[in-house]
């Protein structure tokens, strides 16, 4: 088990509301102490107590990340796990979104759990503990249009996310890339973002994005049940490297991979016979 001891202390990112917000309360409710961070800590729900620290934390900006660290080894001493959960979805062709909105979505996305994950190593493996949740997307494994920028940004924190974590399982150090499936969070609702529709694509995107807007706050999946399984699986002797939320997320990637294996199967005639002669 990647971090021990009877009382635990979290780290998490964008912990206002959805998951973030219920890793919190799951946190709580197992003894743990929590530093919740947010861009705006008057949004956090949940009061500041002998447990609980809140701390201003933008992704985006190091100096805000350094001082959240610093604040939460000061008063708690060390971070047992780190949960990188603030993020926001990009949806759109490719052609629909500029330059700007793409970049700043990979910076808080992907380059922003990097940061945090960076300021918060030092001390897990001075250590030899702790344990990293890196929140990715069932869209992190299965891409489709209107995905080009959120699923690039998801495929790779997943990426990073497995190599870090076989540059870092000899010290101790834990991480778990968590893919959720459709949750009833904020993720689908104020915090979703679109490209500007082009006529080229509008048969394209359009029909999709009235589909995903319809199920906003009628999801099955419930956020905190979601918590609860992320904090059996980081608590149990053998942490997976991958867990998918929600039955329809496990469907959609076993899906996926089946076909991608078979591509790979009907590729191996063309593009495995290239060795000099």
């Amino acid at each position: 088990m990647s971090t021990t001891g009877s009382s635990r202390v979290w780290l998490i990112t964008g912990a206002s509301s959805g998951f973030g917000r219920e890793f919190v309360r799951a946190a709580l409710t197992e003894g743990d102490r929590v530093v919740a961070t947010a861009r705006d800590v008057t949004d956090l729900e949940i009061p500041e107590s002998d447990r609980v620290l809140h701390a201003w934390l933008d992704v985006t900006d190091q100096g805000s990340i350094d001082s959240a660290v610093a604040d939460a080894l000061d008063r708690f001493g060390r971070i047992d796990v780190l949960v990188n959960n603030a993020g926001y979805g990009l949806l759109g062709a490719f052609e629909e979104m500029d330059d700007h909105q793409f970049r700043s979505n990979v910076e808080v996305n992907f380059f922003g759990p990097l940061a945090v994950t960076r300021a918060v190593l030092p001390s897990m493996r001075a250590r030899r503990s702790g344990h990293i949740v890196q929140m990715s997307s069932v869209i992190g494994v299965v891409p489709g249009p209107g995905g080009t920028a959120y699923a690039g940004t998801k495929f790779a924190l997943e990426g990073f996310s497995e190599a870090l974590a076989a540059e870092v399982r000899h010290l101790g150090i834990g991480v778990t890339i968590v893919e959720p499936g459709p949750f009833r969070t904020d993720a689908s609702g104020r915090s979703m973002r679109w490209g500007t529709p082009l006529d080229d694509y509008a048969a394209l995107i359009g029909p999709a994005r009235e589909a995903f807007e319809a199920t906003h706050g009628k999801q099955a999946g419930d956020p905190r049940r979601g918590a609860d399984a992320v904090l059996t699986a980081i608590s149990s002797e053998a942490p997976p490297l991958r867990l998918p939320l929600g039955s329809p997320s496990f469907e959609w990637i076993e899906t996926y991979l089946k076909g991608r294996l078979e591509q790979c199967r009907e590729a191996r005639p063309l593009g495995s016979d290239t060795d000099y002669r």
